[in-house]
């Protein structure tokens, strides 16, 4: 199977939302897809600016997961997140990644529209869907403020003024979140769907608790980002792995759980999202 666009993953996952979990290792990607054809829901690799360098080099992780969704019996896209480079944004699309979010939310409103159109037009000329942030969703390595929320009508001339795909708003949610108490504003949800004319993305998901997902997803959310919660997960997979086998020294004997948790959850989330 070709991988599909996100647009098109979007109109698929409707009425539910469309689960888009971060990929860092290649046991991510792996659980991921096979999450999504157990499910049988569209699923989105996301591989974010903080993994690239991580890896030192975006080209094998992205290939790698390029290569997954194009073998996959699933319907999986392939996305940058939280770039801040143009350079890198190039990088993802010369490799193929036809999705991008830019992130200059760090910059001020006007600055942010500027360099958020210059990558829009880039892209689109390219056929890359180009997603963006407006009002900074909290936790972000400390760049972000944690109570702040999206204008709507400042959303509607964000969108306009830059020709972009779709737009993460700030709601309530916080990035790097251990614990599920994040409190989402549903009535700014519903406020922003029904100005705002793209799709929304909530980012910081894993803060949040299960009914407020779904109901984030019912009142007009419609791309759920999803990452540390299976980072979470993974470890305990592995921390418990380690402590009942304290000798244990292969990798594949550690990391075979960490992948089972990380494939049991997005299955989990995606039939939660499917609302």
């Amino acid at each position: 199977m070709t991988m599909t666009p996100v647009s098109e993953l979007i109109a698929t996952a409707r009425p539910g939302g469309l689960g888009a979990f971060n990929v860092i290792t290649l046991e991510h990607a792996e659980a991921i897809a096979a999450a999504a054809e157990a499910a049988e829901r569209p699923v989105v690799l996301q591989l974010s600016e903080n993994t690239a360098a991580y890896h030192g080099n975006l080209a094998p992780v992205a290939l790698a997961c390029l290569r997954m969704a194009a073998d996959s019996t699933a319907d999986i896209a392939v996305h940058l997140d939280h770039a801040t480079s143009f350079d890198l944004i190039r990088a993802a699309v010369d490799l193929g990644i036809r999705s991008v979010m830019y992130d200059g939310s760090t910059l001020d409103y006007t600055a942010n529209v500027a360099a958020t159109a210059e990558i829009a037009r880039w892209c689109h000329d390219r056929d890359v869907f180009v997603e963006a942030e407006l009002g900074e969703v909290g936790g972000k390595d400390g760049a972000h403020a944690p109570g702040a929320r999206t204008d709507p009508d400042e959303a509607v001339e964000f969108v306009a003024t830059t020709g972009i795909d779709a737009l993460a708003v700030a709601v309530g949610s916080s990035h790097a979140m251990h614990s599920r108490t994040a409190e989402l504003d549903n009535d700014l949800i519903s406020r922003l769907a029904a100005k705002v004319p793209v799709p929304l993305v909530l980012h910081g998901s894993s803060g949040v608790p299960d009914e407020g997902l779904r109901a984030a997803v019912e009142h007009g959310m419609t791309k759920i980002n999803i990452a540390t919660r299976l980072n979470v997960l993974a470890t305990d997979a592995i921390r418990a792995t380690l402590t009942a086998t304290p000798g244990l020294s292969d990798p594949r004997k550690y990391l075979t759980p960490a992948r089972a948790a990380i494939q049991s959850e997005v299955e989990y989330l995606l039939r939660l999202l499917a609302v």
